[in-house]
């Protein structure tokens, strides 16, 4: 059995590629400014040394320049660092508009994952070479953190909150999960693989996947069965906003706020209806918090988002205007 020790891990996407070089240049850097002074530490304490025969009686006049340059050139370069190290942070944050969504809860002591057309993961998450992929990752207990060194990635999970983080894998293997904070006693095993497959193998491993159904058929069929659709929608007697269109839109509030409703609000509302009142409307909407699971509000808000645009009402014909 070959068995080995890596110094550094294979980078498996453009990111963690740049983050390489961001290391390697910042470090190239540090000893190019740390070494002379070390070593002319080492010099001057051999030269200078106690008995040493060396002329101690000048002093030598200061130059200006020199020691304005050796503090500006290095304090400007650590910024430039600095700002390239933001730009690559930053652009985690924002994921391309078509990439492809996965769901991911975290548990104790498990990655759950599910795919847009249903398909559910434990422990392995198989993504297509080369396709923007955007996590939407919330805990069902306590605080993990996402952490996949291949892609140089890492971000923490949080319970009651969603957080975000995306990827481009463009290398073909499977690559190490783990989870990066401290969450209980079987921490170390909360471990898992990312299966980067070609395009092709990915589509007909969705094939061989099983499924009930895409996130948003699902909850749809949990919309219904929760006694949603009794209140929101067209036909119902109670007076409820629509959530047709609702996804992304500002969303005036009764306290005169303006919110975008985005997954967050969603699950809000879900959870705790009666703290971000939509306008116009009473705080009426019993709470859902300990009825459905972190997998069943990720379905809920998949429905929410799959409801289309408000349509326009089309115009009255003119006999009917008269």
């Amino acid at each position: 059995m070959n068995t080995y020790l890596p110094l550094w891990p294979v980078a498996a996407s453009a990111h963690a590629v740049r983050v390489d070089w961001l290391i390697a240049a910042f470090t190239a850097l540090m000893v190019l400014l740390t070494a002379p002074v070390f070593i002319l530490i080492v010099a001057f304490s051999i030269k200078y040394r106690r008995g040493s025969p060396a002329d101690r009686t000048a002093r030598p006049a200061g130059n200006v320049v020199l020691e304005t340059s050796w503090a500006v050139i290095p304090f400007l370069l650590t910024l430039a660092f600095f700002a390239y190290a933001a730009l690559l942070y930053l652009d985690l944050g924002r994921p391309p508009a078509d990439s492809m969504v996965i769901d991911v809860v975290a548990k104790q002591w498990m990655w759950k994952f599910e795919h847009p057309g249903g398909q559910r993961e434990i422990n392995d998450l198989h993504v297509p070479a080369g396709q923007d992929v955007r996590l939407t990752m919330t805990s069902q207990d306590v605080i993990h953190s996402f952490f996949v060194p291949a892609l140089r990635i890492k971000q923490d999970v949080l319970p009651g909150r969603y957080t975000s983080l995306w990827f481009n894998a463009d290398r073909p293997g499977v690559y190490d999960l783990r989870c990066s904070q401290f969450c209980g006693m079987d921490h170390s095993r909360m471990v898992g693989r990312i299966t980067v497959l070609p395009p092709g193998e990915y589509a007909a491993w969705l094939g061989r996947a099983g499924t009930a159904g895409d996130l948003a058929s699902q909850g749809k069929a949990l919309f219904d069965n929760l006694g949603c659709s009794g209140c929101h929608e067209a036909q119902s007697t109670v007076r409820a906003p629509s959530l047709v269109g609702l996804f992304g839109r500002p969303t005036p509030l009764s306290d005169k706020r303006v919110v975008v409703a985005d997954d967050q609000y969603i699950r809000d509302s879900i959870l705790d209806p009666n703290r971000d009142v939509a306008a116009g409307y009473q705080p009426q909407m019993p709470t859902y918090a300990g009825q459905v699971s972190e997998d069943e509000l990720l379905k809920l808000v998949a429905y929410v988002k799959s409801l289309g645009p408000l349509q326009a009402e089309a115009p009255l014909p003119p006999e009917a205007r008269r």
